[in-house]
């Protein structure tokens, strides 16, 4: 893109996409985009391109002026061919063209960039935050550089380029980027012997079932939606009907394609539609004998190469597989709720599940536009097996006496998209709660809770979080429909039976939060449960929401140093099993090396 602002005209295809996203991996633009782009279409558009960092339509673009015309791709060449003749007969002004690049921002006087650029930054900083310098960083520089010559402006956009990218924040959404396209890279190697999935069956519609249907019918492919209960039914397709109209509301689709996506869902009672899909997911209840009685009606109607999958979020993939007649063609395949919106998708290798199991797992992923990491059977899988030791944190910390509300304020201000009491309020305490259960029985000596802990006291209180209005917060809904959570005075009543006035500063709160997380991701690869730290960031950042601008819990670790975590380990080792060091971060520490540092080295041999 900013070779072709380089250019005195601009021809695209229909079928191209223009923008300049450099501040999304925490830098800017470096060979002149800062400086071209607000002398060819304004400073406002300019800032919307740049600091956003979006992707644009070539009819956006042509509007701004950033393209002169937009032909077929079969025509771009002789297009071209045409505007230079036009140049060179002087049809065209192209030298003013190239001066208006050259020169000084000359459309606006100095008091009127100072009121652009200056609202312009608040407006970014609103935006971006604080954590992400890029984005303002990329305003201040075009706007020292408004009433500069082109040259001296693209010394003020270096300066500003270099600077960002020797930040950590650069650094860390450049191992973001990096780790997907290497994720990109494997899962899409599992799945090239696979086709692509016409039909897939979803057993269990309500809200979870009903997204899948959604997700799936969404990217093309049928779905069969079944439930016991005509109830549940509706419901699964008002859940896929109101994301639809959804879209179709904001010009995403036209109604025409949003009826075909609805009439790409087959609601049912029976398993009769599900003969001949080669996939199917069950996404019922979270409980393994009604999981496992469903299974075995299923076995008995799919074909024999039908893969079955569990949408299970804790129950081990191995255990419900047990009576299954062909066990090789079972797996996981684990989405998080809202499933529009959560880009993560597990899949789940049990201890017979095949090779093709698993590639059709990850092909169906890919297809409907999900990143798939596969993890080896454990209870929790990797997501929830690394949320569980932080809530535990959050549990002990409470059980001391600390505020929860503080707590909530001191991981937000880490980075997190909401604080631990808030998350399990949107999880749901009830699910929680259960959830709780199955982590502690498979892993008693880190994820055992005292009885009378603070979730358990919310869910004898019936008190579920947002699902029914009060949780450690208070629920209600505002005139627009949005849901806002107040603090709830009643909530430390029900606490009450714990002491008050933890003495602990927010340094000890974050690291008593994280310490627990940290190493438990870290024992996910001393047991192979996934292969590499890449892996297990993305599934924390894409699965839970850690903060982008440490890149992942993996890459946390390295940046604080291996050593200083140790150190960290030591301060904490009273408070038990969570708290302590696995053997693979001191084997790394002893050896000097970082967990990416050897993780690239294994990749290079």
């Amino acid at each position: 893109m900013e070779v072709a602002l380089t250019t005195d005209y601009r021809v695209a295809s229909a079928n191209a996409r223009l923008g300049l996203p450099e501040t999304k991996l925490g830098i800017c633009p470096g060979w002149g985009g800062t400086v071209r782009l607000p002398r060819l279409i304004g400073a406002d558009n300019a800032i919307e391109w740049i600091a956003g960092g979006g992707t644009f339509k070539p009819q956006d673009a042509l509007k701004t002026g950033v393209l002169d015309a937009i032909v077929d791709h079969t025509r771009l060449l002789e297009h071209a061919k045409t505007t230079l003749v036009q140049a060179k007969q002087d049809k065209l002004d192209w030298k003013k063209r190239r001066e208006q690049k050259k020169s000084a921002l000359k459309i606006l006087s100095a008091v009127e960039a100072a009121l652009v650029f200056e609202g312009a930054k608040a407006f970014v900083m609103g935006k971006a935050g604080k954590n992400y310098p890029a984005p303002v960083a990329a305003v201040v520089a075009m706007q020292k550089a408004a009433q500069k010559d082109r040259d001296e402006a693209c010394q003020i956009e270096i300066a500003t380029f270099v600077e960002l990218a020797l930040n950590s924040v650069a650094d860390n959404l450049v191992t973001i980027f990096l780790s997907d396209q290497f994720n990109k890279k494997m899962t899409k190697a599992i799945a090239q012997s696979e086709g692509g999935i016409t039909s897939v069956g979803v057993l269990g519609a309500g809200i979870m079932g009903g997204g899948i249907a959604y997700q799936s019918a969404s990217k093309g492919v049928r779905t069969i939606m079944k439930d016991i209960q005509v109830s549940q039914l509706e419901l699964g397709m008002r859940e896929a009907s109101k994301l639809f109209s959804k879209l179709a509301s904001r010009g995403k689709i036209t109604t025409e394609k949003m009826t075909a996506g609805l009439s790409a869902i087959t609601p049912c009672l029976s398993y009769g539609e599900m003969g001949d899909t080669p996939l199917v997911i069950e996404a019922v209840v979270e409980n393994a004998k009604i999981k496992q009685k469903v299974f075995a009606e299923l076995e008995s109607v799919v074909r024999e190469d039908t893969i079955i999958a569990s949408n299970t979020s804790t129950i081990s993939i191995t255990s419900l597989a047990q009576d299954l007649k062909r066990p090789e063609n079972f797996c996981g395949i684990h989405f998080f709720n809202p499933v529009h919106r959560m880009p993560l998708v597990e899949i789940i290798r049990g201890a017979k599940s095949s090779t093709k199991a698993i590639q059709t797992a990850v092909a169906y992923a890919l297809q409907i536009g999900k990143t798939p990491i596969v993890v080896n059977d454990c209870p929790g899988f990797l997501v929830n097996r690394v949320l569980f030791p932080y809530f535990f944190g959050f549990q002990k910390l409470i059980a001391e006496g600390a505020d929860f509300v503080l707590i909530d304020k001191i991981m937000e201000k880490f980075g997190w998209p909401m604080g631990p009491a808030y998350l399990m309020d949107v999880v749901g305490i009830d699910t929680g709660v259960h959830a709780s259960k199955v982590m502690e029985a498979g892993f008693p000596d880190r994820m055992g809770v005292e009885p009378g802990n603070a979730m358990q006291k919310m869910f004898e209180e019936n008190r579920f979080g947002q699902k029914n209005g009060k949780g450690f917060y208070n629920y209600v809904t505002d005139k627009k429909g949005k849901t806002k959570k107040t603090i709830d005075p009643s909530s430390y009543e029900i606490l009450s039976h714990i002491k008050q006035g933890a003495d602990l500063n927010p340094e000890d709160i974050c690291d008593r939060m994280m310490l627990p997380m940290m190493f438990e991701s870290i024992r996910c690869l001393e047991e192979s449960i996934v292969q590499t730290p890449m892996e297990v960031d993305l599934g924390v950042l894409y699965g839970l929401g850690f903060p982008p601008f440490r890149a992942g819990v993996i890459k946390y670790c390295d940046d604080i140093g291996l050593t200083n975590l140790l150190k960290k380990a030591e301060k904490y080792s009273s408070l038990g099993a969570a708290y302590t060091p696995p053997t693979l971060l001191e084997q790394l520490a002893a050896s000097g090396k970082t967990f990416y540092g050897a993780a690239m080295e294994k990749i290079g041999k």
